[in-house]
């Protein structure tokens, strides 16, 4: 049953989770997926802990402990606590990958998007708090995020960049990422123990392209794998430039792309098409289970799906943008409406964990 997944793992993508929950560690389904479904790592946001702190009875002690605390102390010490344990779940898997996988994401505040320091003092927090050296912070791709990102990698701190959408934003994010690896060097600093992901966001992009392709339904679901596949031919071009080259020889690690939002939205698509059609080495994709499952059930590998068709992902994108598509516009606008979701998850959060503490 799971040979799909080991065929989809087998051509160098790593196959992580995007949930988490208290239960979810504590019944032994996260151990269940990494022993027999080739999960590798999780991904965690604001809507995840939401959910599973609001459905749960499982943190009602742990709050009722925490009483006297102000309500984002009680929230970062539940975060915190499970992704610790799901850290040390994937103990194992972080040591026979060279410390590649078995990550675990933890997010800065999403109120902190726009501020360059408070996001890079946060993640220095979260860091230490976790105190697990399997751990991603998770840091988004807005424009006052990108010298956060360079910053906390020179600090030593292993980064998952979140909210990627356009190939000019990817770009950007992989140059901050080798600025913050030649700030370590330039002070004698290793950097080999650092690891890094760029989260390029998938479903969201057909979502709104598709709005706008009533005309021309025979392109609807095709744009978000073409910016996806465009993105990668960035990543290939730029991983062999001298600058990585050299940070390479130094002991730099490839930050990866990683595909997130990759359930479809459309329940029309195929669940699995944002990973069968997004295969390619030296890529992540992080999944919710029900994705998980309909790929373990219907979906299907050939090998590499993406190299073969950088020329026509470019080839569709242009089209698109002829007919009138302003990527551009939409880029901007999901970018603002990934924070702004983010947020309202973060205050949805804090009214739980509220009415949780008011209860206690």
């Amino acid at each position: 049953m799971t040979n799909i997944l080991k065929k989809i793992s087998d051509q160098g993508v790593a196959l992580w989770l995007d949930d988490l929950s208290r239960d979810r560690i504590e019944n032994g389904q996260l151990s269940e997926l990494i022993s027999s479904k080739n999960i590798v790592g999780v991904t965690t946001n604001p809507s995840i802990f939401a959910n599973a702190i609001s459905k749960s009875v499982k943190y009602d002690s742990d709050i009722k402990k925490l009483t006297g605390a102000n309500v984002d102390e009680v929230i970062q010490r539940l975060t915190t606590d499970d992704v610790r344990a799901a850290c040390d779940l994937f103990a194992k898997t972080f040591k026979e990958t060279g410390g590649k996988d078995g990550r675990v994401s933890i997010e800065v505040d999403p109120r902190f998007a726009m501020d360059t320091k408070k996001t890079v003092t946060q993640a220095k927090q979260l860091w230490k708090l976790v105190n697990r050296e399997n751990l991603f912070i998770k840091i988004p791709a807005t424009l006052p995020g990108l010298p956060a990102i360079t910053e906390v990698i020179a600090e030593g701190i292993s980064v998952n960049v979140t909210l990627i959408f356009s190939p000019f934003r990817y770009r950007q994010v992989f140059d901050a990422y080798q600025a913050g690896l030649e700030q370590r060097l330039a002070k004698n600093l290793p950097i080999n123990q650092i690891q890094s992901v760029a989260s390029i966001f998938v479903s969201r992009i057909d979502t709104e392209v598709d709005k706008l392709l009533t005309a021309n339904p025979e392109l609807k679901g095709l744009a978000a794998v073409a910016n996806s596949v465009m993105c990668y031919e960035d990543f290939v071009e730029m991983t062999a430039q001298p600058r990585w080259l050299k940070l390479a020889k130094h002991g730099g690690n490839l930050q990866r792309p990683l595909w997130a939002s990759t359930g479809v939205k459309d329940p029309s698509y195929d669940p699995t098409m944002y990973v069968t059609k997004l295969v390619a080495a030296h890529t992540v994709n992080t999944m919710p289970e029900s994705t998980l499952n309909a790929v373990l059930t219907s979906g299907n590998c050939d090998g590499d799906s993406i190299t073969a068709n950088f020329k026509s992902a470019r080839a569709l994108i242009g089209k698109l943008a002829l007919m009138g598509i302003d990527f551009e516009k939409i880029f901007t606008w999901l970018e603002q409406d990934g924070v702004k979701k983010f947020e309202n998850s973060w205050n949805e959060l804090i009214n739980t964990v509220t009415a949780k503490v008011s209860a206690t």
